[in-house]
């Protein structure tokens, strides 16, 4: 490798098929005359996204829980072939949290996208 041109470092870097595809796709599409070009631009520039999927398990958690509780309910107005204000509270109250906790992880998504 000549010492004197202006990046004189290499790197190698291992695909499978599927990746590779992928590499090659985007190349493609970026319109770059060379894959170095093509990566370079994509490190300087380019972002790497990491997802926390803590949020979304805490949700799932929430909605199975509001779905036992739904379940109870219907259970005992079957049971009863009636229903009490403190049922529908009830009901209420879980589907606020469902809607808080939606509200709370779209406003976390959009604020990753500004």
């Amino acid at each position: 490798m000549p010492w004197n041109r202006k990046r004189p470092l290499e790197l190698h870097v291992f695909l499978n098929e599927e990746e590779n595809e992928i590499f090659e796709a985007k190349f493609k599409l970026s319109g770059k005359q060379n894959k170095s070009d093509f990566l370079r631009q994509l490190i300087l520039e380019g972002f790497v996204y990491e997802i926390d999927f803590s949020e979304i398990q805490r949700n799932n958690y929430l909605l199975s829980n509001i779905s036992n509780n739904i379940n109870q309910i219907a259970h005992r107005i079957n049971e009863t072939r009636n229903i009490h204000q403190s049922d529908i509270d009830a009901i209420r109250k879980e589907l606020d949290k469902l809607w808080q906790l939606q509200r709370s992880t779209l406003s976390s998504i959009l604020s990753v996208k500004q």
